[in-house]
């Protein structure tokens, strides 16, 4: 059960770096999404630049470690998610650059969206 719910929380961890790299683009279809966005924009560029570890981390560790586990044994999970949150070589540096990265896209998704609203 603890493998379960260490699988969930991997799983809505990928969900929340996907919504804090390209959530700004959701103000399309939903515009007061900007307000849940936008802190988590900040929250992902604090973790990145600051070389912090992410909550989600530490909830997916405990339950692998109540489970009695010390890996994710799900094959999809071990090969294409876990490379994605927790790439093999991270260095303070490439945090540095994923930090900047993620404030890059972020500013030209704003941009377009200030620029497709600016009249409104």
């Amino acid at each position: 059960m603890y493998e379960l719910f260490a699988n969930l929380t991997l799983i809505i961890h990928l969900i929340f770096i996907l919504f804090v790299i390209f959530g700004g683009l959701l103000f399309f279809i939903f515009s007061k999404i900007i307000y849940i966005h936008l802190p988590a924009v900040l929250w992902g560029i604090y973790i990145e630049l600051n070389n912090s570890v992410c909550p989600l981390t530490y909830l997916e560790n405990w339950f692998l470690y109540k489970g009695e586990l010390t890996t994710y044994s799900n094959n999809f999970i071990n090969n294409y998610l876990i490379p994605i949150i927790y790439p093999e070589g991270l260095t303070n540096e490439i945090q540095i650059y994923l930090g900047i990265s993620l404030i890059v896209i972020n500013i030209l998704i704003y941009g377009l969206i200030y620029k497709n609203f600016k009249n409104f």
